[in-house]
């Protein structure tokens, strides 16, 4: 007897990387993407200045 394994693949009508305002899941992938781009570039500032954040762009 072959043992025959089923996979139902949900299909939602939405796409996940479709620009959405208000409380969606495709706005909160678009919001933790950019929140990644965001610390990447305050640490590579960080990183190759020699000085904080703040302080590179002066506001301490």
């Amino acid at each position: 007897m072959q043992d025959t394994a089923k996979t139902t693949v949900a299909t939602t009508s939405e796409d996940r990387n479709s620009w959405r305002w208000g409380f969606t899941p495709q706005a909160e992938i678009w919001n933790g993407r950019l929140a990644m781009i965001g610390f990447l570039a305050a640490a590579l500032i960080e990183l190759f200045s020699g000085k904080g954040f703040l302080h590179f762009w002066g506001i301490l």
